[in-house]
């Protein structure tokens, strides 16, 4: 049996990895002195250790109370990959299964079982636990998800209220109760609940250091947004929206764009919300598009991004929804998309609340997030003031703090267009008084006589975007009203004619994109460790599938990008990467030592990686650019452009050939190639004729190339 002198070696031991995350090694030495404790840790904290390690430590069985199978699916899972006894019980087990597991018990081969609240307080399995606790011993309770025990929680199960029972059942045990988020009256229920004995309480902060926040103007374009956004990523994703009806509409939208994407909502029938959740959870899909029914209980760590498509309705919600990215500690991001339309949605649901009062608890919390939404200081500061912990600011981390948007007087632009919607008697929307303001010469104007308005083209000096960030300004600080009727006509308030007489200024933060943050900058070493991480992460798949489970099981992302950093070439330099333990050396060293041996090989050979020129291209590609507007951009041939992509694609970079060649173009086009050869794209040319451009073929040719290797 493993014996160990500190913590750390047993952490590396059994997890793999050289440290503890803040608060964990405190809280394990308490729990391993048998104390009654409270834990209050946000997710991506490490909860989880905080029991797990303890209950290999302890002698005896840990019995952990958690109340979704897809949690304790996916914490057993994770177990057994480390070579860890580990097994759950739950309805979704036959009743031989249960029998086998249960003998395995009572063999000793399991120190951590999983139980649902409701069996382990069943009548029939309540026998079996005192079986256990006399010939095995039970070390202590791990009671997961323990705000469900508080009626003042947010996710209140009356079940969990039963559990105060095995403290009188068995008053020597230590329980050990864990949350993500808990208030001051919730923390003070759960310990009454669960009658915990003077516990030691323990709440780390609510920050979350490896997530980025940003936040941005959701226009009537926005799905170009989100599409060029998620064609930018790697990795998992969560796009949540408001209603069923968005789910079904962006995950359909996402699908015929080539994204790798599947619904999820309470509208589903249970059986595809479980595949659909499985699939991702495995990665066989790339996003999840769905309604805020979609992540209590999801474990998958490498989520890296979380996407809110229409605005939350609550900060708590907004933490807990995006706090379900990066939960390894890797980098992730926090995008949200906010638009006043998605203000007056919520607002509708609002007035449909029973009572004044949760109308106007809903209404603050509403406007809390609008504040977020809307503010220009630190958002990492703005989302723990929520919870009551101060920050000092200037995370680096946001939005806010990477790009400051300076405060600049715009009054006389706010005078020019709160006196043009005057001028058009409020009749119209924000594009018409635009046009206005600009001279343009649109059919609809002239019709309506405003070529002769005195405010006719005395906005030419600003650009349309500028003139929209001036309209949302003055609409987010109520200087402005929108009808939200469907037509969204532009209104004057109290606040516009104290504008309009000179009583108020008005001063707006001011967006500027540079070139420079577009393009970015090319490093070779960088490009070359995401090359190999991707294949790594392929290897990882492959062998996730071959074994059904999922990837993160086998490795995190993080000990794969340490793989392909340092680049280990025998067994002892792969087990001193982080997360890899003895058992997972012996399962998967050889495999992943073998990849890493071969790309190392293949980048000896002459040109292995795409020159810096193609790397720009490749980038701006992935931001969502269209050829005609990279070429622009870096002041070059659309046709050099192509022949970028081209290259790019022969040497397997993530370039989708369906986005510039239809699919039954391209099979004619490889019809061609097969028949007259690859050498010459002349020949190719005049054989299809002139439907067929040169730059389809260029791409199709190398595409077939890269395939035919």
């Amino acid at each position: 049996m493993f014996q160990s002198n500190s913590l750390e070696q047993s952490l590396k031991y059994f997890f793999g990895y050289d440290s503890f995350r803040p608060g964990q090694a405190k809280i394990i030495q308490e729990a391993l002195q048998n104390r009654d404790l409270l834990v209050i840790m946000p997710t991506g904290g490490g909860k989880s250790l905080c029991f797990q390690l303890p209950a290999l430590l302890k002698p005896g069985l840990t019995v952990v109370v958690s109340p979704l199978i897809a949690l304790m699916q996916d914490q057993v899972d994770t177990l057994l990959d480390n070579g860890i006894g580990a097994t759950f019980l739950n309805s979704s087990l036959k009743s031989e299964e249960v029998r086998s597991r249960e003998q395995a018990i009572i063999k000793g081969k399991i120190k951590l079982l999983y139980v649902a609240p409701e069996r382990l307080l069943n009548d029939k399995f309540t026998p079996f636990l005192d079986f256990l606790a006399e010939k095995i011993g039970v070390s202590f309770f791990a009671i997961d998800e323990a705000h469900c025990v508080s009626e003042w929680g947010h996710d209140f199960r009356p079940e969990y209220r039963q559990l105060k029972q095995l403290r009188q059942r068995y008053p020597q045990v230590p329980m050990l109760a864990l949350t993500a988020t808990a208030t001051k009256r919730v923390r003070e229920d759960i310990i009454h609940q669960l009658a915990l004995k003077q516990p030691g309480i323990h709440i780390t902060s609510f920050n979350r250091p490896n997530l980025d926040y940003d936040v941005q103007f959701k226009e009537r374009r926005s799905y170009n947004k989100l599409l060029s956004y998620i064609r930018q990523q790697k990795g998992s994703g969560i796009v949540y929206c408001l209603s069923r009806r968005s789910v079904d509409d962006i995950a359909f939208r996402l699908q015929n764009d080539g994204i790798k994407a599947l619904p999820y909502h309470a509208g589903m029938a249970d059986e595809a919300r479980a595949l659909n959740q499985n699939r991702f959870i495995r990665d066989d899909v790339q996003v999840m598009v769905a309604t805020i029914a979609f992540g209590m209980g999801i474990n998958k760590p490498d989520v890296r991004f979380v996407i809110h498509y229409d605005l939350p309705r609550n900060l708590e919600g907004y933490y807990q929804e995006s706090g379900r990215a990066g939960r390894d500690g890797e980098p992730a991001e926090c995008t949200l998309f906010f638009s006043l339309s998605d203000l007056k949605k919520i607002e509708y649901l609002i007035d449909q609340k029973s009572t004044p009062q949760e109308q106007k608890i809903a209404r603050q919390q509403l406007r809390q997030v609008v504040d977020y939404a809307e503010g220009t200081e630190c958002r990492r500061t703005i989302v723990l003031r929520y919870f009551g912990e101060r920050f000092a600011g200037n995370c680096g981390k946001c939005d806010n703090c990477r790009d400051p948007k300076p405060l600049e007087d715009w009054t006389i632009e706010a005078q020019k267009f709160l006196s043009c919607v005057a001028r058009c008697r409020e009749r119209f929307g924000m594009t018409h008084i635009i046009d206005v303001l600009r001279g343009s010469k649109k059919r609809k104007i002239e019709q309506n006589g405003h070529h002769l308005l005195s405010t006719y083209g005395i906005g030419q000096d600003r650009s349309v975007a500028e003139w929209k960030m001036l309209g949302r300004s003055l609409i987010h600080q109520g200087l402005l009203d929108e009808t939200s009727d469907g037509f969204s006509v532009l209104k004057l308030n109290k606040g516009s004619w104290e504008v309009l007489r000179k009583q108020r200024t008005v001063e707006i933060a001011i967006t500027q994109a540079s070139a420079s943050k577009v393009l970015g900058e090319y490093n070779p070493r960088a490009a070359e460790i995401e090359l190999l991480f991707e294949r790594l992460r392929q290897l990882r798949k492959q062998l996730a599938d071959s074994n059904q489970i999922a990837p993160y099981v086998i490795f995190a992302d993080s000990s794969l990008r340490l793989m392909a950093q340092l680049k280990p070439k025998t067994l002892e330099e792969f087990a001193k990467i982080s997360g890899v333990t003895d058992y997972k050396l012996s399962q998967y060293g050889e495999r992943f030592l073998s990849e890493i041996r071969a790309f190392s090989q293949e980048q000896s050979l002459p040109n292995p990686l795409p020159t810096q020129s193609n790397m720009i291209t490749l980038q701006l590609y992935q931001q969502g650019l269209n050829v005609q507007d990279i070429a622009e951009m870096r002041g070059l041939k659309e046709s050099t452009v192509y022949s970028h992509l081209s290259e790019l694609i022969e040497m397997q970079q993530p370039v989708d050939i369906n986005q510039f060649v239809l699919p039954v173009k391209k099979d004619l086009i490889i019809q061609a190639i097969k028949k007259i050869g690859d050498q010459s794209l002349t020949p190719i040319k005049e054989y299809l004729g002139d439907n067929y451009s040169y730059n389809e073929i260029r791409l199709v040719r190398a595409w077939y190339r890269r395939e035919n290797k």
